[in-house]
Parts: structure tokens; C-alpha cells; sequence
């Protein structure tokens, strides 16, 4: 096994406050996805700084860390530094913070999310099934065509079964009495009794609907919600020496009943509404799925909403074996997204921008967006404009043409062949069609905004060269006077310095006396503490605001030389949710020297009981050879307490 990811995974814990914050950690197909008891400790400039980390998320209790496709090899070397089963209780807290459709969303992904390589894989065969037809290798009357669309429809015929698993381990309920559960709505017995159209009573009483169950997705989802109940309290009721052989055989009884009767039908017409609604939009709205899908993905992405609408597609293609919601649109929006990444690539004059954009532009070309989304696309602005365009436009006639795959998978270049279908070559060619659209249109309009966006950048790296140049011989000049006076500097003449007062009134005391460790310990950059006298918190530069807390008691400045400085005001104050906290300004505004940022009521904090420790920190430490603090009784306005040496 390689180790090659072992101090990016050090660093990486190192980076989100240590060990002892993580309750939890897992993965997707890029991320790292922690539940940390308190996000506050988290360096997301820290992290999205190392080589390895494309971008840093917070949404809905979870730190995602985003990876790339390598993710599971470095999932491998944070699960040996962490223990990934710790912290349920906290993780369950952290979720109960999602709002209704966070939950929704997150409650569908969990279920869907680990069936997607199943599907996947099943989706393949289809495609190499449709292809050997279509070459005539094999005829669809074979017994060699009836084995391998076996192989395929396995899958989908007793996905209840699979879904089951997946949704009890997402309830935290025995996931192999849930699939068994399912199972008993699969047999063969409960399919003939189907087939017989016979009224069916449970002990002469309880009516069991007559309905299948094969490839449906609504009833085992309700029945497995409601079984998470069940087991609950079951094992809540049944003394602990019997509860194995007790538990197992009441929820059984109790599912097996409430399946058949109530919540079987009840989700097998919920199924039918969906179905309904899934023939309409391939019938009469065919094209706005595809549009939709292909020109916002990367914005439900970057809020989530991807989970929420992929299972859409693997509903219709339950229903009515092809998906025209999701599938289409996701593959011309990552072709867009691959497309305008390469174009950066191909014109920035940043060596690290296009390194980045490369290796982002070929993984977006394999289906995985997430490292050209956050690496490029989303921080230029102008080519994620380019590609939702382009995006939208090979989404329309993708809808127009009624396109749509016969099997779920990565939606990169390979997916082109989940369109072979229904013994044609129709939709694959359509599917070309859409994704020229999307590629050609994206580069067109990526290269015309280029030569506007990338030249403004370029003129701003070589404003800043000509800034630093002259501070440089600024500098050179006074130490050239100071040398006169005898005053010897070394080779410290030739270096850039930045450096600032107090933002606070009060005792400036060194960093590793702050009460909180993240702060204390550096791993969030070097600093001071200040102790503070007064509830005021003014702009110790000029400054844009780059980031200000919504309750209001910690605030990110940027000076115009690149100093990255964050001003936190108390230890845990976060959980104040703002109360004593007002802000003077807002996120994105400028800011001047003595301008006040925030005020805050010292004496209501510490009767609240918590600490009024006021940190200031460099949060891109690692950008400067030297940082020097100052520790004094009472900060006086001309007196810098950081100095921050290139």
C-alpha cells in the first residue's frame, strides 16, 4: 500500500483543528466529508493552500476538504491518524443544525450515493449489450444476449434489496434485517400470488395489496424509514439476554405486515405519481431537465443540490428504464466544465494555475468536476459563466432530441456509451452531438472573455512586481541612511516589510497563552493574543474584508500587499450566535485604517461565561520568511505588534 499521501493526511488533521475535533470522517468520489465537534478550529486557508487540496466547504454541519479522484488513498492515511467511529453523539447534534431540505438532501445521498458503482457497473454492460447488437455480433433472440442483459438487470430487479441496505445503514438500523425485509417483497411466492390477481388476506383479516416490487424505489425507502422506528423501540422494550433471537423475529412480523398492507401500496402510488410525472417531462417537456441540469450543475454542486436531483434519474430508470432527467445534462455541464478549464489552462500565464487547470481539465473530461470547479472555474468566475452557458445549450438539444441513457454512471466521456440502447444508435449519436454543442460553445466563449480576464490579471501580477519593487527600494533607501548612522542591517535591506498595530485596546500577550489550543498551538497561524480593555475592534490597515462571521465575532482581512489577517474576538464565542456582537461593516467592503469593525459587550460575554481572548492571526503565515510579534502591557496606536517579513 502507498504511503505517498501520509503527510498530506497529517497535515490535512493538522488542519482542521487536530485530532481531538474530529467526531467523525468518510468520503465521496472527492472529498473528505469530516464532522468536527467545532468548525471554528479549522483552517480552510491553511488547507486550501497545501498541494493536494483543491478547495475547503462548509454546508450543513459538514467540513468537506475536496481531494480529487485520489481521494480513497488518502482516506486510507487519515483513517490510521483518526477514529472514525467516535463522536455519534456529536455527529447527530451536528445534523440536527440542517435545515428541512439539507436533511432531505442529505438523507437521499446517503441513500443513493453507495449504489452508484452497482448501477455503474450494470450501466456498462447495458452499453457493451446495445453495442455487440448494434455491431451484429450477437442477435437479441440469443441465449448470449439473454445472460448478459441478465447480468445487467440483476441490479435493477432487486434494487428494493440493495436500496434497503443502504438506507437502514444511512437510519443507523440493522441494515441485513432491512434487506431482508425486502426480500420478502421480492419472492417468488409473493410474485405469483401477484400474477394470480387473487385477493390476498393475512390471517383472513388484513388485506395485502396486490403490487410488485421488483426495480421499485419508493416502498422499501418508507418501509425502511419506518422500520428504524421499530427496531428502536423494540430494543428499547426487549431485555438485552433475549433481544438477539426477539428483536430479528417481532421486526419480521411487524414490517412484513405493515409492508404488504400499508406501506408497500402507499409507496407504490406515490411510485405511479412519480412515474406519471417522469412520462410527462419526457413527453412534453423533454428539454427542460436537460437545460436545467446542464446549465446550474455547478451551482448544485457547490450547495449539495446534485444529491438530491441525481436520484431523480435512477427513479425514472427504475420506472421506465432510461433516465432523461439528470443523465443528459450532467455530461454536456462536465464537458463545458472540462472544456473551459482547458482553455485556462491553455492562456493563463500562471505556471500553478496551469498546472491546476490540466489536471483538472482531464479529470472533468472523466466525469469528476469538483477539482476544475474549485480550482479554476468558480475562483475566475468568467469560465464557470462560460461553461453554464455552453452547458445549457448542449442540454437543449439534448432535450429537444429526447436523448437519454439507458444506464446511471460517471457522466465523463465513457458515458457516451450508456446511450446505446433499444437496439439503435440514435441517442448516442444525439449524445455526441450535445456534448460538440457544449465543448465548442464553451471554448469559444471561454477564449473571447480570456483575452479580457487573464490580461486584467496579468497587469495586476505585474502591478503588484512594480509595488514590491518600489517598497523594496524604499526600504533599500532608509537602510542605506541607516547604515550611515551605523546602524548595520545585513541582507535584511533587500526584504519587503508589512506591519500593523493593535486592532484592539488592551495587554498584548503571546499566542501561546491564548485558552484556545488551535489558536495556542500555531496551526492556525503565528499571532498574538490581546487582552482586550474595550469592546472595539478597529481596522488595523487597509483592507478589504474577506470574510466576516455571520455571529459576528470574528472578521478576515486582506491588505493590498497580500496579508491575509484574521481578528477572532473570544474563545467559543461562536455559540453566542452573534448575541453582544455588532458589526460595522460587511464582507467584500473596504476598509480603512481606524475604521471600526466590530464592538462587542465585554462584561455580557464573560457573564455569559466564556472568555473575551481576542486573537490576531496570519492566516497565510506560510507566505512569509519571517513574522515578528510584539508583547506589551497596553497596545499604544504607533506601536506594531506583527511585522511580517517576505
Amino acid at each position: 500500500m502507498s504511503r505517498k499521501y501520509e503527510k498530506l493526511a497529517g497535515d490535512i488533521i493538522k488542519g482542521v483543528g487536530g485530532k481531538g475535533n474530529v467526531n467523525d470522517v468518510y468520503h465521496c468520489q472527492t472529498r473528505l466529508r469530516f464532522k468536527l465537534a467545532a468548525e471554528e478550529k479549522a483552517d480552510d486557508k491553511a488547507l486550501e493552500a497545501m498541494d493536494g487540496v483543491a478547495k475547503v466547504i462548509r454546508n450543513a454541519g459538514v467540513y468537506q476538504v475536496v481531494i480529487g479522484t485520489h481521494v480513497a488513498d488518502v482516506f486510507e492515511e487519515i483513517e490510521k491518524l483518526v477514529d472514525t467511529g467516535k463522536g455519534k453523539g456529536n455527529t447527530e447534534a451536528a445534523e440536527e443544525k440542517q435545515n428541512v431540505v439539507e436533511k432531505v438532501i442529505d438523507f437521499v445521498a446517503g441513500v443513493f450515493q453507495p449504489v452508484i458503482p452497482a448501477l455503474s457497473g450494470a450501466g456498462m454492460v447495458k452499453a457493451l449489450l446495445a453495442l455487440l447488437v448494434v455491431a451484429n455480433v450477437i442477435s437479441n433472440q440469443s441465449q448470449t444476449y439473454y445472460l448478459l442483459n441478465l447480468f445487467a438487470d440483476g441490479v435493477f430487479y432487486f434494487l428494493p434489496m440493495i436500496l434497503a441496505f443502504t438506507c437502514a445503514q444511512k437510519l443507523k438500523c440493522n441494515p441485513i434485517l432491512a434487506a431482508g425485509v425486502a426480500a420478502m417483497m421480492l419472492h417468488p411466492n409473493w410474485t405469483a400470488l401477484v400474477a394470480a390477481k387473487e385477493a390476498v388476506h393475512f390471517f383472513d383479516i388484513i388485506p395485502f395489496t396486490l403490487t410488485s416490487y421488483g426495480s421499485s424505489v419508493i416502498p422499501i425507502i418508507l418501509i425502511i424509514f419506518v422500520q428504524s422506528f421499530v427496531e428502536k423501540k423494540l430494543k428499547k422494550w426487549i431485555p438485552k439476554a433475549v433481544e438477539l433471537v426477539f428483536v430479528p423475529m417481532l421486526t419480521f412480523l411487524i414490517m412484513g405486515t405493515l409492508a404488504f398492507s400499508v406501506l408497500g401500496p402507499i409507496g407504490a402510488v406515490v411510485g405511479n405519481y412519480l412515474g406519471t410525472f417522469f412520462t410527462f417531462l419526457s413527453e412534453s417537456a423533454a428539454w427542460a431537465p436537460a437545460v436545467l441540469v446542464g446549465s446550474t450543475l455547478p451551482v448544485m454542486v457547490m450547495f449539495g443540490l446534485h444529491n438530491g436531483v441525481a436520484p431523480l434519474g435512477v427513479m425514472q430508470m427504475a420506472d421506465l428504464g432510461y433516465d432523461s432527467i439528470f443523465g443528459p445534462g450532467c455530461v454536456c455541464s462536465n464537458m463545458a466544465q472540462a472544456t473551459a478549464t482547458t482553455v485556462v489552462a491553455l492562456r493563463t500565464k500562471n505556471k500553478k494555475t496551469k498546472q491546476i487547470a490540466a489536471s483538472g481539465a482531464i479529470t472533468a473530461y472523466m466525469g469528476i468536476t469538483e477539482p476544475a470547479l474549485y480550482g479554476i472555474t468558480l475562483p475566475k468566475k468568467y469560465p464557470l459563466v462560460s461553461a453554464m452557458i455552453g452547458g445549457g445549450l448542449g442540454g437543449l438539444y439534448a432535450g429537444l432530441t429526447h436523448t437519454h441513457r439507458f444506464a446511471t454512471g460517471s457522466s465523463g466521456l465513457p458515458a457516451v456509451f450508456l446511450y446505446l440502447g433499444d437496439d439503435t444508435t440514435k441517442y448516442f449519436v444525439n449524445i455526441i452531438i450535445a456534448i460538440l454543442i457544449s465543448i465548442v460553445s464553451t471554448a469559444v466563449i471561454t477564449l473571447l472573455l480570456s483575452f479580457k480576464y487573464e490580461k486584467e490579471e496579468a497587469d495586476e501580477t505585474k502591478k503588484g512586481i512594480y509595488e514590491a519593487g518600489k517598497m523594496t527600494e524604499t526600504i533599500a533607501e532608509t537602510a542605506s541612511e541607516k547604515t550611515a548612522e551605523g546602524t548595520a542591517l545585513g541582507d535584511t535591506v533587500q526584504t519587503a516589510v508589512f506591519g500593523f498595530a493593535s486592532p484592539v485596546k488592551g495587554r498584548v500577550r503571546p499566542l501561546a497563552e491564548a485558552a484556545d489550543e488551535a489558536f495556542a498551538s500555531g496551526a492556525l497561524g503565528q499571532g498574538v493574543m490581546i487582552e482586550p480593555e474595550e469592546g472595539v475592534v478597529r481596522a488595523p490597515f487597509d483592507a478589504k474584508v474577506a470574510a466576516l462571521f455571520p455571529t459576528n465575532h470574528a472578521i478576515g482581512l486582506v491588505s493590498d500587499s497580500g496579508a491575509e489577517i484574521m481578528i477572532h474576538v473570544g474563545i467559543d464565542t461562536v455559540q453566542l450566535d452573534g448575541k453582544y456582537f455588532e458589526a460595522f461593516t460587511e464582507q467584500e467592503s473596504r476598509v480603512k485604517a481606524g475604521d471600526i469593525l466590530i464592538k462587542f459587550d465585554m462584561e455580557a460575554i464573560k457573564a455569559a461565561g466564556y472568555q473575551t481572548q481576542t486573537m490576531v492571526v496570519v492566516t497565510n503565515s506560510f507566505d512569509y520568511s519571517k513574522i515578528e510579534t510584539e508583547t506589551f502591557e497596553d497596545a499604544e496606536d504607533n506601536r506594531n505588534i506583527i511585522t511580517l517579513t517576505k
